[in-house]
């Protein structure tokens, strides 16, 4: 059995996780009765700490308080957090990169050798590449975040990608990260449509208007809704194209971003992706390396037999 100032921190630990804990739970964690874990309960109440009780089965949570309680990770929990940090470090954030590596010093200094090891290992043989692209005002995503919550609608000035400046009114849904950009998928009250917005692009106004009951979502697969909306649907042309390979092979050559794929069957796959451009999209599929077959749009179609009939001349 740990001793009382053991188990009170281990107690704070169990607690610190997102769930409820019956007396019977945190008993079998710690290795007491549960009149135990009432007192030493009560014991982190006297202290400062919320423990709350919820009705019905008499569990416990952490709730928030005056007092920032200790925070308790184990082993693999601190390596995760510490790669955490120095992923973000190199994110797509405004001024993540300085507050990140602050961050990340604290934790480390406070580490068990054995651990800052394993992390300092880890760092020691792997390179990261820089985020490209702009990055995203922390306080515009605070903005945004919020406004989805308590569903107010926001008023924003947006630039698109080819340069017009306008000003939306949205009721925003949920913000979508895809690793490199970050968006706002919200209903456009004046176009009375979903749309996707590059949160980069967005300079709101405050503050945000008035609450509004939620839509139903766009699509259940809000991941693939933003996919197809920023790799296929808002260019003029929408190329559909079959892929001889694994849509598991493709998708590792094919940001989500750049096309959709859908499964066929074990060998073939469908890419729905979309361009300005011609000669971009034909560049693009013939660089894959994969054998493919276009059947639309039919301009592209047209355009890459007179291309590969120039191509063929100018190499005789």
């Amino acid at each position: 059995m740990l001793e009382t100032s053991a188990r009170l921190l281990r107690l704070l630990g169990l607690l610190q996780t997102p769930r409820d804990w019956t007396g019977a739970e945190l008993g079998q964690r710690l290795e007491v009765d549960v009149r135990t874990v009432r007192r030493d309960i009560q014991k982190l109440r006297d202290l400062g700490y919320p423990v709350h009780a919820t009705p019905g089965a008499a569990g416990y949570r952490l709730g928030a308080g005056t007092k920032l309680p200790p925070l308790l990770l184990d082993d693999e929990e601190a390596v995760a957090v510490a790669i955490g940090l120095r992923t973000a470090a190199s994110g797509t954030v405004t001024g993540i990169e300085e507050t990140s590596l602050r961050a990340l010093a604290k934790l480390e200094q406070v580490l068990p050798s054995r651990i800052r090891h394993r992390v300092n290992l880890l760092h020691s043989v792997t390179v990261t590449v820089p985020a490209a692209g702009p990055t995203v005002d922390p306080d515009v995503l605070t903005v945004l975040a919020a406004a989805c919550r308590d569903h107010e609608r926001v008023r924003f000035d947006y630039l698109s990608h080819d340069g017009t400046d306008s000003v939306r009114d949205t009721e925003p849904h949920r913000l979508v990260h895809t690793g490199r950009r970050w968006y706002l998928v919200g209903w456009d009250t004046d176009r009375r449509d979903w749309r996707t917005y590059r949160v980069d692009r967005i300079r709101p106004r405050i503050p945000t208007g008035p609450r509004f009951t939620p839509r139903p979502a766009p699509d259940v697969n809000l991941a693939g809704y933003l996919t197809h909306g920023v790799s296929t649907a808002p260019y003029r042309y929408q190329a559909r194209i079959t892929l001889h390979a694994p849509a598991e092979t493709a998708v590792e050559r094919i940001a989500p971003t750049v096309g959709v794929i859908e499964a066929v069957d074990p060998h073939t796959c469908l890419l729905h992706t979309g361009s300005n451009s011609l000669d971009e999209l034909a560049i693009y599929v013939a660089s894959f390396g994969f054998r493919f077959q276009i059947h639309q749009p039919p301009e592209l179609i047209a355009h890459i037999r007179d291309l590969t009939t120039r191509l063929t001349d100018a190499v005789r």
